[in-house]
């Protein structure tokens, strides 16, 4: 039985530009776009008209202050948020579309309109912290999004799966006490933003509640596989999550010019197919994604329409085929995922 998918795509989002070099370019997008408008992808996908954020929505996450702050840079063709992050004229109401694009596709999924849904926005989220930018982005859009759908929806349990290069160390922070949310991460490390240890796990009722997998350069898509199915899928089929968020980076493909991991399609599409078997058994297959990184514009791409595919039960990724892969796990990886599994073992009797 194939699944409804939901695409947010916009041409608004182009808009935001961090200067000719910055890799997080309009062009990340521009190349997404035109291969879903290409005839045979475009029939494919439910399109979900995005919308402004409000300053209340923004503010479920972000401070007044802050929010202002960012407000104050429209209209102004070059302003540093961070040593990383600067500001067009746009980026401002583009930042607030991107919010809301991501809200409309929780919307669409929560009241069955789709299956499952894609934001494909920028500028991306999951660095910002409640008052500040940081690597490349504006607003925690994923953020945001897990609030909207607890004071919306009424959703009491979120799992959000960040498999970006860079820790989220925004999305982490957020949520470290919040045992609503279940946070999971795999990521390069150590590299940028400095976050991700193993040990941090959360604090004070939420010990347990965020997962980390720091995994060493190299990591292929047999690595990822291996932690999704050995750590993530125990931990959230015994967590029962009513919706599933996913903080999509592609920067861990095997070309991109900011990393050092070897994923290929085919890996971010069998990690796809992981979250959806894990949203089918606890939520009614509820699963939204939001992208995040990805600087190599043909494997971003390449990527995206892979992991579509696999969402819309276009293609599927057999449990065979999943074993297979999660074999081809390299030796010094899979230490760290058995070391994730002994901090995990206090919080969780699955192991």
């Amino acid at each position: 039985m194939s699944r409804k998918t939901g695409i947010v795509k916009d041409s608004r989002y182009l808009q935001h530009t961090s200067g000719v070099s910055h890799p997080e370019s309009p062009q990340r997008l521009a190349s997404v776009y035109e291969m879903l408008d290409n005839p045979g992808m475009s029939w494919k996908y439910i399109s979900i008209e995005p919308r402004e954020a409000s300053h209340n929505e923004i503010g479920y996450i972000h401070t007044p202050h802050y929010i202002k702050h960012v407000a104050s840079t429209a209209g102004k063709s070059h302003v540093i948020l961070d040593p990383d992050t600067i500001t067009s004229a746009e980026t401002y109401d583009i930042a607030k579309l991107a919010v809301g694009g991501l809200l409309r596709a929780i919307d669409a999924v929560m009241k069955g309109k789709v299956d499952n849904a894609f934001a494909l926005v920028r500028p991306p989220g999951h660095h910002a912290g409640t008052a500040n930018s940081g690597g490349f982005c504006v607003f925690n859009n994923i953020a945001i999004g897990a609030m909207h759908a607890r004071i919306k929806h009424h959703v009491k349990k979120i799992l959000i799966v960040d498999w970006d290069l860079h820790h989220g160390n925004g999305t982490q922070k957020i949520f470290y006490t919040d045992r609503q949310v279940l946070y999971f991460s795999t990521h390069q490390y150590p590299y940028y933003p400095g976050t991700g240890s193993l040990h941090e796990i959360g604090e004070g009722a939420a010990l347990g509640f965020t997962v980390n997998v720091p995994l060493h350069r190299g990591a292929v898509n047999g690595t990822f596989v291996s932690a999704f199915r050995r750590i993530l899928e125990p931990i959230a089929l015994a967590y029962r999550p009513e919706l599933i968020l996913v903080s999509a980076g592609f920067d861990t493909y095997f070309k991109d010019p900011l990393g050092d991991m070897r994923v290929t399609p085919e890996g971010f599409a069998a990690m796809a197919r992981i979250l959806l078997n894990i949203a089918d058994a606890c939520c009614g297959g509820k699963m939204v994604a939001v992208l995040e990184g990805g600087y190599h514009v043909a494997g971003l791409t390449a990527s995206v329409k892979a992991m579509l595919q696999e969402m819309s039960d276009e293609t599927q990724f057999t449990e065979e085929k999943l074993a297979v892969l999660a074999a081809e796990a390299d030796g010094e990886n899979e230490r760290v995922i058995d070391k994730v599994i002994s901090i995990m073992r206090p919080y969780w009797d699955v192991f």
